[in-house]
């Protein structure tokens, strides 16, 4: 398919005069939403600004390549402006954009729309080309210049030759949407490799996964390895090789000084030490943290799902009558799905910490992020190593980042070491000053958890009962802070003592049970309401995951809901409190009972109230997903 083909003539329009960036993404939208490429002119606009946000998409010589990937794209297309007179669109070089193309990819990976469109990004690297697109008179002539083009490049006009005997380099460009800049990174690095007699291949890491791979013989024969990325490159495969890191950026403007670095660069060595590129210039802090913390949530989540619909059938198939008390494994096939949904639920927190700790350290980290997430699943202290004061998904996230920072810190200590050492930093040192570290930090995290629940129980018990709506909303709210942690256990055991003590003549602890459960069947019910009604608001990945929470909140399943609020703590937290408070509060205000500490939906025949009870389930459910709609931002896909 010929470049020209693929851009519509009413999406060129030439010789326009813009006042600034902003002007230049509208009139760019408006363009791709006359053509037909659109489905969501707003959503598409968030993705494009998305995109600017990690770092102007002005190239600099004059070009800008504004581009983004999203569901709101109804189809793969590319629109274009010129402006001679140039607009300030925060080029790197300082210098204003006159020649601006916009892509729009729709999500579901790349195809032969973008390998097109691929093309062109390696055609603007030759400023005499662009600076022809720009003086273009009708649009006529502005797509003869790109078929023209086309024609050169297929004829193999620009091929590298090289001598037998040239230095031989290979190379990785990548950025975020693997779109504009990793094409044009490769393009760059391709040519200035050709002015100077170097043998390049160059692996493109697109939005439709690696374009030319590099093969292990390749890798093995180079001279010298040049990263050029925006986003993390797997570094696994260049042990022992020279290796240059470098942004994309660095490729299209100054390729010659990565030749140049690439003949003294110093050996990389796969132990983490230099894994990560140091991209704090194009990322902000808050942004790496949620990238590290997006790592672990992604890996947990599998556990969680898994895990929490085994249980939920475990309780599907068991008899309550037999024991209330041993709900979920009093028969043998019940038994063995709570079991093995256990074991799947008992990973979730060594994986959060580990892949966190993984993301930020690399291999060094995921060994110590594991042990720290499981001391923070057992409790372990240093007066009871065995455990006993768990802090859950709360103590994993510490766990996580303390491990992930403090392997990055240690590795680079360690570089100070003698060479005859390199060889055990990974097997010796690396595992067993981090893991003794963590064991450290864990037991000293866990007794404050210990004195935190303490207090808590004190302050309930406190409360008495008295006071049953406000009781209601305090326990409603807690059983949603942590999801399984200090708190959410804190309002759980204090459910099943007074559930202990409750009896016909003295109903309260049976109410008291009933608000602890509902409280906690809401979170992940509100989740899965939220993923359906405001789908902008989450990732596609938690939009695919969200109706199983459906699942885990009927079953009185918290944790479902633990993936997202670890991914964004300070907006989902505080929403689902407030509807489990809320629900706290109705049950103990419509008088409803619970005879059972745990169950769900599976235990209604013994909820009093229950009609009721299901009214402030809904409402408290509701409640939580409008506060996620109205306190989420849209997100980044």
């Amino acid at each position: 398919m010929k470049i020209s083909e693929f851009i519509d003539p009413k999406g060129i329009k030439l010789q326009v005069s813009l006042a600034d960036q902003n002007e230049a993404i509208d009139k760019l939208i408006a363009l791709h939403n006359e053509v037909g490429n659109l489905n969501d002119v707003a959503g598409f606009k968030e993705a494009i600004l998305a995109r600017e946000a990690k770092g102007s998409t002005a190239i600099g010589n004059g070009i800008a390549v504004p581009h983004g990937k999203s569901a709101a794209v109804a189809k793969a297309g590319l629109v274009a402006i010129t402006c001679p007179s140039g607009v300030d669109y925060k080029a790197l070089d300082g210098k204003p954009s006159n020649l601006l193309f916009m892509i729009a990819a729709p999500e579901g990976g790349a195809d032969t729309h973008l390998e097109v469109l691929s093309k062109l990004m390696q055609f603007l690297m030759d400023t005499t080309f662009a600076k022809k697109l720009v003086e273009a008179k009708t649009v006529d002539e502005f797509l003869s210049l790109i078929d023209a083009k086309e024609a050169e490049k297929a004829a193999g006009s620009t091929a590298t030759t090289v001598s037998a005997s040239a230095k031989k380099i290979v190379a990785v460009t990548a950025c975020p949407t693997g779109i504009a800049h990793t094409f044009m990174a490769a393009e760059s690095l391709e040519l200035k490799a050709k002015d100077l007699g170097i043998s390049i291949r160059v692996e493109k890491d697109g939005s439709g996964g690696a374009k030319d791979a590099l093969t292990a013989k390749e890798i093995a024969e180079a001279d010298a390895v040049i990263i050029a990325a925006d986003k993390n490159v797997d570094m696994s495969v260049f042990d022992g090789k020279k290796v240059v890191l470098a942004s994309t950026k660095d490729a299209i403007h100054t390729p010659e000084k990565l030749f140049e670095k690439a003949e003294t660069a110093s050996v990389y060595h796969h132990s983490g030490a230099v894994t990560k590129r140091d991209d704090s210039a194009n990322e902000s802090v808050g942004r790496q943290l949620y990238k590290h913390l997006m790592n672990g949530v992604s890996h947990m989540l599998p556990f969680v799902i898994g895990g929490g619909i085994l249980i939920a059938i475990a309780f599907l198939l068991d008899d309550y009558s037999i024991d209330p008390s041993n709900f979920g494994s009093n028969t043998p096939v019940a038994a063995w799905f709570k079991t093995v949904g256990g074991a799947a639920f008992g990973f979730m927190l060594p994986v959060l910490a580990g892949f966190i700790a993984q993301s930020i350290a690399d291999r060094p980290g995921l060994a110590v992020g594991f042990v720290g997430g499981l001391l923070a699943s057992t409790g372990a202290t240093f007066a009871a190593p065995g455990g006993n004061i768990p802090s859950a998904f709360l103590g994993a996230l510490v766990a996580g980042f303390a491990a992930g920072y403090f392997m990055k810190w240690l590795e680079g200590v360690c570089e100070n070491l003698p060479k005859s050492l390199e060889g055990i930093k990974p097997v010796l040192i690396y595992p067993l000053v981090g893991i003794t570290v963590i064991g450290l930090v864990m037991c000293a995290i866990n007794p404050l958890v210990g004195a935190l629940n303490a207090w808590i129980s004190g302050v309930l018990n406190g409360m008495g009962t008295t006071s049953l709506v406000p009781l209601g909303i305090v326990l409603g709210a807690m059983m949603a802070t942590d999801m399984g942690g200090p708190l959410n256990k804190a309002a759980y055991v204090f459910g099943t003592a007074a559930l202990a003590e409750a009896s016909q003549e003295n109903p309260t602890g049976w109410m008291i049970m009933a608000a602890v459960m509902v409280g906690g069947m809401v979170p992940p019910i509100a989740i899965a309401l939220a993923t359906l009604i405001f789908p902008k608001k989450f990732t596609e990945a938690e939009r695919k995951s969200g109706p199983v929470n459906f699942i885990m909140g009927f079953c009185f399943i918290t944790e479902g809901a633990i993936p997202f609020a670890a991914a964004d703590p300070l907006h989902v937290i505080p929403s689902l409190m407030v509807g489990s408070g809320v629900a706290g509060a109705l049950s103990m205000a419509f008088k409803c009972t619970l005879m059972a500490p745990h169950g769900g939906i599976f235990v209604f025949p013994v909820v009093g109230n229950w009609a009721l009870y299901l009214v402030a389930l809904a409402i408290g459910s509701v409640v939580s997903c409008v506060l996620l709609g109205l306190l989420k931002k849209n997100a980044a896909e």
